[in-house]
């Protein structure tokens, strides 16, 4: 490993400021101080997406030692299991890592240049220091917050569907994608690519909000969205292709809800039909033009789709009434 530039600070320094406790215990020592066996300690912290150390690297603090416990109680509970657990934390894990680099990455994007030619992150440490106390204060909220809009969202298919979690549920899938964006990528340098994929994924975040639904994932050049019903797909599909230069396929049918995503033919058709739009255009399939009213569709020839056979696609647009 490289030694750090003068004027930067060390990976322990950044832990210790950030994180607030210095290390006390090896991996060993943390299991047993907690009362976790280890074995499930070692996969907690593979599950969260932490490197493994070495026996006798000392590295964790008392706030571990504090987490472990509470997973502990939870387990000494009978609510979770141990294999519950584990995806809890794999899930934890993930999310908070996107989190976390996002959010390291705009801080650094508001440096100005010289401190950025400088190297000199030390501002920005002790900025994330400052707002670290209100930000975990909003954190904690808008999670509770988004666990009340899930549990709205199981309500509300439960009662279509008579059982808490099924495991196919009907909904609209959508997909939006940024037209010709690999020549766009050529073209571009790294900050007009990173406003450009930026801005696409905030405009998309903000319509599908604002419409009541979810999005599920962005993929660079293209978002994934689902909605309870066709018009409220539709209505996200026509704002989004009068924003910008993109193409969206829509599809109505039953969905594998996991880990977050989304999985089923439905997904896969909503892709294809996206693949085959033309730039600014939605095409929607069969089952979805059936459940609008009000929009104006126009009929295309049926097409093979790879993989699902022979789809009939729909144009989307807005009702000229």
């Amino acid at each position: 490993m490289s030694e750090p530039q003068p004027g930067r600070p060390t990976a322990e320094e950044i832990e210790r400021l950030l994180i607030g406790l210095p290390p006390r215990f090896t991996r060993a020592q943390v299991a047993d101080e907690a009362g976790v066996p280890r074995e499930l300690a070692e996969r907690i912290w593979r599950a969260l997406g932490f490197a493994q150390r070495a026996d006798d690297h000392v590295a964790f603090t008392e706030a571990d030692v504090d987490a472990l416990r509470r997973v502990r109680r939870m387990l000494d509970t009978g609510l979770l299991d141990e294999q519950t657990v584990i995806r809890m934390a794999r899930a934890l894990g993930q999310t908070t890592a996107r989190l976390a680099q996002w959010q390291a990455e705009i801080m650094i994007g508001t440096m100005p240049p010289q401190e950025l030619a400088e190297a000199d992150v030390s501002a920005v440490l002790d900025t994330a220091r400052q707002l670290m106390p209100d930000f975990e204060q909003v954190l904690g909220h808008v999670w509770r917050s988004q666990l009340a809009a899930a549990g709205t969202r199981l309500l509300a298919i439960a009662d279509v569907n008579d059982e808490l979690v099924p495991t196919r549920v009907p909904m609209a899938v959508g997909f939006a994608d940024l037209v010709s964006f690999t020549r766009r990528a050529r073209e571009l340098d790294e900050k007009e690519l990173a406003r450009l994929v930026e801005g696409f994924e905030s405009r998309a975040s903000d319509v599908v909000a604002t419409h009541g639904a979810r999005l599920v994932k962005t993929l660079g050049d293209e978002v994934l969205f689902t909605a309870p019903t066709p018009a409220q797909a539709a209505d996200i599909a026509l704002d989004l292709v009068e924003a910008g230069e993109l193409r969206i396929g829509l599809a109505y049918g039953p969905v594998v809800p996991l880990m977050g995503d989304v999985f089923g033919t439905t997904v896969n058709t909503a892709a294809r039909l996206t693949a085959i739009a033309k730039p600014g255009t939605i095409l929607v399939d069969a089952e979805l033009a059936e459940g609008l009213d009000g929009y104006t569709l126009h009929k295309l020839r049926r097409r093979p789709a790879r993989g699902l056979g022979v789809v009939q696609p729909y144009v989307l647009r807005r009702s000229s009434l």
